[in-house]
């Protein structure tokens, strides 16, 4: 089923909507997790935490699914590149996969360092979450940023389904088309 191309261009930009916004908002929460580590003004990092839980609830966790289960799915089922077909697609989704099931081991983290730090009474036992934010969040920037790289290079390799669809496609003869 391949798409119109009006209707491919709105889900495309759609997608790319989401996803930069994705990219954008782990950028951002990369940001203020590293100011939340270093930064020696105690009112900077009561504040940094409880926005760090706020990007993460209500902007990553929302942009992170859109992708994957409606915009990525469309696209791929409804252009010729198809969901199993490439590698390039394979990979990306496994890349968005588990940046989201880390990003969700990571949000009681960041729910009690948003407490704590509101609270006032953020301590050095905080101190390895705070890392672990500043790392968590490097380490999801670099994979979707990887995920973009992949969309723009489209790297070649096929996989034996999509040699097989290639295939069946190929051969397939006009009268059996009609039939259908």
């Amino acid at each position: 089923m391949i798409m119109r191309p009006g209707v491919r261009k709105f889900v495309r930009t759609a997608h790319i909507i989401f996803t930069v916004g994705w990219l954008g908002a782990v950028a951002g929460f990369l940001v203020l997790a590293i100011a939340g580590l270093t930064s020696q003004d105690t009112q900077m990092v009561r504040s940094v935490y409880p926005a760090m839980e706020l990007i993460a609830r209500f902007v990553i966790v929302p942009l992170s699914f859109a992708p994957l289960l409606l915009t990525g799915p469309l696209l791929s089922l409804g252009t010729p590149w198809g969901l199993f077909r490439h590698y390039w697609i394979i990979v990306k989704l496994v890349i968005t996969v588990l940046s989201i099931i880390v990003m969700q081991l990571h949000m009681q983290p960041i729910s009690h360092l948003a407490h704590v730090a509101a609270n006032g009474t953020l301590s050095g036992a905080d101190y390895s979450l705070q890392i672990q934010m500043v790392v968590a969040s490097g380490a999801a920037l670099l994979a979707l940023l990887a995920a973009t790289g992949l969309s723009v290079y489209k790297p070649r390799g096929m996989t034996l389904y999509g040699w097989r669809k290639q295939y069946e496609e190929h051969t397939a003869s006009p009268d059996v088309d009609a039939a259908v």
